[in-house]
């Protein structure tokens, strides 16, 4: 009886013998269906006709598909785990390459911030050294000052001293004198008691010495010193205004006028960092971005983001708006709309009849009176924070601050910045008539 191959769906290929006993037995019993496609079993004939017609017993062994029949002669398992194992060995090669280079590339970066973090040590010592020079040369500076100051007072007194030591001697001589003669006097007195008084006495009527004028001006120049000590307050408070302005000017941002939003009375400089109210109308072509009732105008730059920092000249100006607005405050009309701090578009500080206020939402409050001293005006913005302070530049006092803080005095919930911000400015025309007219002027670091 010839072998066939099977291939069972489970397990793998085995053969059926030709003397298998169960397979004899089953030879009679026919079959409703041929043998191949039952079993899956694949045969070879060999011998006579009474061979072929043999039959293989049916063992329930089903295809992997029924279609077609399994190879009877597959491709041994050596060979397949041979090829498996050179198709993993070649993509583990390329994932070790892969690695290889991220590895390097991971280390030349890390290596990159290492030096970088070097290189910020370095510049934070060197920027050290520069600052603590800076403040060492302001240290060698008062005290070579100071020194100066300490020795001329030393020499004053050295010289005022002698005046006053010749005048002593002066005096130490004419008590010497005194006392001699007084000697001389007591001796006489004494002979003449005891009735031997001498024929040669003279008496003088007076032995006072006067006073001279130029005693009375011996003393130190203490009106020199007086106002030693008001210059030395003076340059304290300068010093202490200056150090507490250093961080402003840190955020210092330049601000210059925009024409294209100035009132047809207002005139703007050159160089676009003065304006000044003028009686004469400027010839300017119709411009959707001008004010053209309320003489006011904006800056150039605008801000959505950071701190800045500017100051304004306001010692040749009577009367003045500054602050800050959107780019959606009206242009047209004399409504409150199109006025600095009448609205929500617009914060402003004010000086009107000699008189500070604070605006915003049409509500104000007030500063005070004008300090004499007020001639700059320092304007903060830190647009994160929603915050916006007004300074005297001179001396770095606050006039006004807005921020979450102040928002429920200016009818404001939360107070913060929704829209760019621009520098803004008003003037208000004078009663009287100055010598100059008034003019406001943006200030730079330098001056």
């Amino acid at each position: 009886m010839p072998r066939c191959f099977v291939q069972s769906s489970t397990g793998p290929l085995f053969f059926l013998s030709d003397t298998v006993t169960m397979a004899e037995k089953e030879q009679e019993k026919p079959l409703d269906k041929d043998p191949e496609e039952q079993c899956g079993v694949s045969t070879t004939a060999h011998g006579n006709s009474a061979q072929a017609s043999n039959r293989i017993p049916d063992f329930n062994l089903q295809p992997q598909h029924s279609s077609e029949c399994n190879d009877p002669f597959p491709r041994s398992p050596k060979l397949g785990r041979a090829a498996t194992g050179r198709n993993l060995e070649a993509r583990l090669s390329h994932h070790l390459e892969e690695l290889s280079a991220e590895k390097a590339r991971t280390e030349a970066h890390i290596r990159s911030l290492k030096k970088r973090s070097l290189d910020l040590r370095g510049t934070a010592d060197l920027m050290k050294q520069q600052i603590s020079e800076r403040y060492d040369t302001i240290r060698k500076a008062l005290h070579r000052d100071e020194q100066t100051t300490l020795e001329t007072i030393e020499e004053d007194n050295r010289v005022t001293s002698g005046r006053l030591n010749k005048i002593i001697k002066g005096w130490s001589e004419h008590l010497a004198q005194v006392q001699k003669e007084f000697k001389n006097i007591q001796k006489s007195l004494e002979q003449t008691r005891a009735g031997n008084a001498p024929q040669d006495i003279s008496v003088e009527l007076s032995y006072h010495k006067k006073t001279e004028i130029e005693e009375l001006g011996i003393q130190m120049n203490e009106s020199r010193l007086q106002r030693l000590l008001k210059i030395l307050q003076n340059i304290s408070k300068d010093l202490e205004a200056q150090l507490k302005r250093k961080p402003f000017l840190l955020d210092y941002s330049t601000v210059t006028f925009d024409q294209n939003t100035t009132h047809k009375n207002l005139m703007v400089s050159k160089d676009q960092t003065s304006m000044c109210f003028t009686s004469e109308p400027q010839p300017a072509a119709n411009n959707p971005l001008q004010f053209d009732k309320v003489c006011s105008g904006l800056g150039t730059t605008s801000w959505l983001t950071g701190r800045h920092y500017w100051e304004v000249d306001v010692k040749c100006c009577s009367a003045w708006s500054v602050g800050i607005a959107y780019r959606t405050i009206e242009r047209k009309g004399k409504l409150k709309t199109a006025k600095l701090g009448r609205n929500r578009h617009s914060w402003c500080i004010e000086l009107r009849d000699n008189q500070l206020s604070a605006w915003h939402n049409d509500r104000h409050i007030s500063c005070g009176i004008r300090h004499p001293s007020l001639h700059r005006v320092g304007v903060f913005v830190d647009y994160e924070k929603g915050l916006l302070a007004f300074y005297n530049a001179s001396t770095m006092k606050p006039i006004q601050e807005f921020s979450c803080a102040t928002g429920t005095v200016f009818d404001r919930m939360r107070h913060h910045f929704t829209e760019p911000v621009f520098p803004a400015f008003r003037l208000f025309p004078s009663h009287s008539r100055p010598s100059t007219p008034d003019h406001i002027e943006i200030c730079t670091v330098d001056n």
